[in-house]
């Protein structure tokens, strides 16, 4: 296990733990987050303790192929339900994804110093965000981290049924008109596999986020 000090470095992603944990520590400038997800890094930690860096194996990916659409869902999109656009107001998203209430998860990952640090990377055009609206409103959304050939989801939520498969459907089907390579999920849930997602190997994944 690693404890990093100010210098730029992440060891190699084969000696993390078998939970997924690489290393400790550092921080979340805006070049050590470059480097984090171009080595296949990302950090994951709740408010009070230490940047905890991690590089599960095996890794939740969608080849873009292989996206699920529901007939349901294809009845949403048809219905024009809702407005979807791209990168439009990225500290809302990641703001709302910050206050939402999961599922056996009593506090939020999404720190205040987190906010700042991604908002910083999205003024650079590095991270993302999709916007789903309802009358107006922002009902749903996500955002992620743009390598240029992977996209790497981060976060997303919703505020009304189906508003954030939304966000994701589109997402994967403008990754997929600008031949990107994959969408990178991180980690296993079962919403993701219903839409696609499965697990490859973390030395399979790092093969395609290398080939840039």
């Amino acid at each position: 296990m690693y404890f990093l000090s100010k210098d730029l470095f992440f060891p190699p992603v084969h000696e993390a733990s078998s939970e997924g944990i690489l290393a400790f520590g550092g921080d979340l400038s805006t070049e050590r987050l470059r480097l984090a997800y171009n080595s296949g890094v990302f950090p994951w930690y709740e408010d009070g303790q230490p940047i905890i860096w991690w590089s599960p194996n095996p890794r939740m990916v969608l080849f873009l192929d292989e996206l699920i659409v529901s007939k349901s869902m294809r009845n949403v999109f048809n219905r024009n339900v809702f407005k979807v656009t791209f990168n439009q107001n990225f500290r809302e998203v990641i703001s709302h994804c910050q206050e939402i209430k999961r599922r056996g998860q009593y506090g939020t990952w999404i720190t205040n110093d987190m906010i700042e640090a991604y908002c910083k990377l999205n003024e650079l055009g590095i991270a993302k965000s999709v916007e789903v609206w309802q009358n107006e409103g922002l009902v749903g959304g996500l955002y992620g981290i743009d390598l240029g050939h992977v996209f790497c989801g981060e976060s997303m939520f919703s505020k009304v049924s189906n508003a954030s498969k939304v966000a994701f459907i589109a997402l994967v089907k403008q990754l997929k008109e600008s031949n990107y390579q994959l969408l990178d999920c991180q980690v296993y849930n079962e919403h993701l596999e219903s839409l696609g997602c499965r697990e490859i190997e973390r030395s399979n994944f790092m093969e395609i986020l290398i080939k840039k």
